[in-house]
């Protein structure tokens, strides 16, 4: 920052300080307290007065806040609900004290999200690497690994301030190693470039020869003249005021002081002296004390000067020439811990000794039943570089839901690498427009699905490396596909020598006490929602995947678990006194709320889904109105009915009000769910896909009869029509049940002896045959969707639904939808309501031969025009050709104006 010389004048007074300044535009004004100590000595600091603090009245929680209504959702839907409404405006004023609490510790919310910037593992300018980990129950920590021999008293937290603060976070410093026959830096705070100009050698250029050119080329004549001499302002206004023998005693000062003028006096006739002065030698203040306690450093300043400032830019170039390049590091020393080190943290505690790995580690490997952190850091010319940006995010979401160690056509477990030069170009031809991945978070046991997650801020090992994971993500990127991760949140391993379970020793670092701090059924580990801390590591997590790499949003796995300490599993009936009651975890609803609203905050295009079985009241309303902030949520109930239609009911017998009643579960958010006939819970583990429920053991082991097949083929297609159409603005479809993946998910276990047999895809299946077929029609679904744009259209208009005839029609926008589930009845000329008169044409049919069907449809009945008859509730009448088993798409082609 610039300095400019400035004449100043200082006056005393008894117990008082005034110093003016002029300026050519106006008098302005600084006042100091009134107590001031005078201290005359050459080796004493004069001490600061404490700066002023600043108070603000606080506002009512609940009103004031413009746009703010803690019950604003239920006052938009017409719910009065006392009990749950007061429980809204307790949460409302809860959430307030909360971030109060998160901001005296963090400068803001930003700052309380990235604490991955500090935490862990980082390599620091200054040729060392820096560790900081949060474990408050330790009494000692250290860092083991192959760098040091495991030795756990070489690289530990130093006593003190810098290394153990009073929150319980350790700070560790490894010192890159001086090669030998090097001498070390002459500037302490010598800087090293170790990814921008990582080639850029030692120039031999002086710290002396850069300040120098500094000084010659930044400051303007007579600029530095204060910075070059400091002690001369104070020297000489000294020797203004007292003369060349001035006081050296209070007692001397006081007797002076009485007999100064007072400071206007002086500064009056300090004006007049120098009034002839030209403008630039003119300070920029005027600073008297007027008296009063409470004006305290008023300072107002000169406009022109203090345009002068800011246009002086800070010499940052100049100090950045001193960097060096990795080059020059390299040369000059070898890394405190190399890149690929193995490590582990190591903590004294009551109870004895511990290592654990991380919690803030971003890449583990397993070693038996221990594991260790790898530390990540390849040189600059290997590090991933992103090519692709974030895709747009599309009106309507097609879900691919994939994991990737399954999806491999060999019995083993697959890889990053192959995933993306397999899966993904599948993905894309099948028309889905986005990925979600499930298990790509570290977890120690791989038949967990990945949802007994151990290490939050690591990719899966087993899959690859994490510039591995970066290529996947930047190749979806580059296809168009957005790519979404299911985060586990709600619960974590209960795993102690990999996981974060008795992390430091103690019970409560991360997760609750006693019983609340394990789940009831899983045996895992509950989090504290209520810690700040563990806040701090949760809301960073969100944030790390979206940085890091280049994540598009969240599916949040089982909120019931979090959201209520009987972890859900209790029975709901819908009364709004069962999600306000005692076994609400208030907490765990702040956490979701501040998640919602910091990603969306820091990344606008964020999509975040809710996956909650007890549907919480507002989970897609915004916070402000008394949400939980979320974009869509899940309708779980859609695959276990069509699961249970399908085991346990006979075809004649479905019934078809309650199809569309599960399917259209909540009208008031519909447009905000997200629908699917079957994912990967219906056939993972014991359970069977609807493909090996209809087709059972096709073209193996049993002779499956025409009859069969057809059934199979025609139900695979209508459950997947209705479920995609009738639905929200979000579809999801799992890895290899689009086109009908005959055998269930089984990963390997002790139950079926570590076997792999059912751990794939069969991706051969595609080649012809009924796969091709089934896989044909889902492709021309989402094209459906791409090219008319059903999903984003509005909500459905059900108006025929029929249990007699098994007939289910709507009408979604200029489209109509027609499902016939009976199992033996066709109907030629089957009456259903339409709003438009007009001519409708099929765009979209089931019983296509290229989808397996029969085609019983003739090429005449493709094309058909409404009658004048008024017929459910609707002012048209259409007939039209429903052969069993079957549904069509019709469109509105051509307008009819009677």
């Amino acid at each position: 920052m610039s300095t400019l010389s400035l004449p100043i004048s200082i006056s005393f007074c008894p117990n008082s300080l005034s110093i003016q300044f002029q300026s050519q535009h106006r008098r302005q004004r600084v006042t100091f307290p009134r107590k001031v100590k005078i201290i005359c000595s050459g080796t004493e600091q004069p001490q600061q007065p404490p700066p002023r603090q600043q108070y603000s009245k606080k506002k009512n929680v609940t009103e004031g806040e413009k746009g703010v209504d803690p019950v604003g959702f239920l006052t938009k839907l017409g719910i009065s609900h006392k009990a749950f409404a007061q429980f809204l405006r307790e949460r409302h004023k809860a959430l307030k004290d909360l971030k109060d609490e998160i901001l005296k510790r963090h400068v803001n919310f930003r700052d309380m999200s990235t604490g991955y910037e500090i935490l862990g593992m980082h390599r620091h300018v200054e040729h060392r690497v820096d560790y900081l980990e949060w474990a408050p129950g330790a009494r000692y920590c250290a860092l083991v690994g192959d760098f040091n021999g495991w030795s756990p008293t070489e690289n530990c937290a130093r006593e003190g301030h810098f290394g153990h603060d009073d929150f319980g976070y350790w700070f560790i410093i490894l010192e890159d190693k001086l090669r030998e026959g090097e001498k070390p830096d002459e500037l302490y705070f010598q800087q090293y470039n170790y990814v921008d100009d990582f080639d850029k050698g030692d120039s031999g250029v002086t710290i002396e020869e850069i300040f120098k050119k500094a000084n010659d080329e930044y400051w303007e004549p007579g600029e530095d003249r204060f910075v070059k001499n400091r002690f001369e302002v104070p020297a000489k206004l000294y020797e203004q005021i007292f003369g060349p023998n001035g006081p050296q005693t209070l007692e001397e000062m006081e007797k002076i002081m009485e007999e100064t003028p007072d400071p206007e006096t002086r500064h009056k006739a300090w004006k007049e002296q120098h009034k002839n002065d030209p403008p630039s030698n003119l300070p920029p203040f005027d600073v008297i004390d007027n008296g009063k306690e409470y004006d305290i450093f008023n300072v107002v300043s000169s406009p022109e000067w203090l345009e002068k400032i800011r246009a002086k830019k800070p010499p940052l170039a100049y100090w950045l020439e001193t960097r060096k390049g990795r080059k020059a590091w390299l040369k000059k020393y070898t890394p405190g811990i190399p890149h690929g080190s193995k490590y582990r943290v190591y903590f004294n505690t009551p109870s004895g000794p511990l290592e654990r790995v991380p919690a803030w580690a971003t890449y583990v490997q397993p070693d038996g039943k221990q594991a260790y952190a790898i530390h990540w850091e390849p040189p600059p010319e290997c590090v991933f570089k992103w090519k692709n940006k974030h895709p747009k995010v599309p009106k309507s979401l097609r879900i691919y839901e994939c994991h990737v160690g399954i999806s491999g056509s060999e019995p083993k477990i697959s890889s990053f690498n192959d995933f993306t030069e397999k899966v993904l170009p599948h993905v894309k031809e099948a028309g889905y427009n986005a990925i979600q991945l499930i298990g790509v978070i570290e977890h120690k046991d791989y038949f967990t699905v990945g949802y007994r997650v151990t290490n939050f801020y690591a990719v899966s090992s087993r899959y690859g490396t994490p510039d591995d994971f970066k290529r996947l993500v930047d190749e979806a990127h580059g296809l168009g596909l957005l790519v979404f991760l299911e985060i586990v949140h709600s619960y974590s391993a209960a795993d102690e020598m990999v996981g974060l379970s008795l992390f430091d020793g103690s019970n409560d670092c991360y997760f609750h006490t006693g019983k609340r701090g394990h789940h009831k059924y899983w045996g895992t580990r509950m989090f504290n929602y209520g810690d700040p801390d563990v806040l701090h590591f949760l809301l960073s997590n969100l944030n790390w995947w979206v940085v890091e790499y280049q994540i598009d949003g969240f599916q949040f796995h089982s909120l019931s678990s979090m959201m209520y300490t009987h972890n859900g599993f209790a029975s709901f009936t819908g009364d709004l006194e069962e999600y306000c009651n005692q076994y609400v975890d208030k907490d765990a609803l702040l956490y979701l709320i501040l998640a919602n609203e910091i990603l969306h905050y820091l990344h606008p295009h964020i999509v975040t889904i809710a996956e909650d079985v007890t549907v919480y009241p507002g989970l897609c309303e915004p916070p402000s109105q008394g949400g939980l902030g979320f974009d869509y949520y899940v309708n779980l109930s859609v695959p276990e009915m069509w699961s249970s239609f399908l085991e346990n009911v006979p075809d004649h017998e479905w019934s078809m009000s309650k199809i569309v009643s599960t399917l259209m579960r909540n009208t008031q958010y519909a447009n905000k769910m997200l629908m699917y006939a079957e994912n990967h819970n219906q056939s993972i583990s014991g359970g069977r896909s609807f493909a090996e429920i209809l087709f059972g053991e096709i073209g193996e082991h049993a002779q499956c009869s025409k009859e069969s097949l057809l059934r199979g083929c025609s139900l695979h297609k209508m459950i997947r029509l209705i479920t995609f159409t009738i639905g929200g603005r979000a579809y999801l479809n799992f890895m290899g049940n689009e086109f009908g993946h005959p055998k269930r998910v089984e990963f390997p276990m002790p139950s079926n002896n570590f076997s792999f047999q059912l751990a794939n895809r069969r991706w051969d299946l595609l080649a012809n045959g009924l796969h091709c077929d089934l896989f044909c029609f889902d492709k021309d679904l989402m094209k459906l969707d791409e090219t008319e744009k059903i999903l984003s259209r509005g909500l459905p208009l059900i108006h025929h639904v029929d249990d007699n005839t098994m007939v289910i029609s709507y009408m979604r926008g200029p489209f109509l939808f027609a499902f016939n589930f009976h199992p033996t009845n066709s109907y030629e000329r089957y009456n259903v309501g339409v709003e438009e008169a007009g001519e409708y044409q099929v765009i979209l049919n089931t019983d296509e031969t290229k989808y397996g069907g029969q085609a019983l449809m003739k090429d005449d009945q493709y094309l058909r025009r409404t009658i004048s008859k008024r017929i459910d509730g609707l002012r048209n009448c259409l007939e039209v050709s429903l052969p069993s088993r079957s549904a069509q798409v019709y469109k509105l082609s051509r307008i009819l104006r009677v």
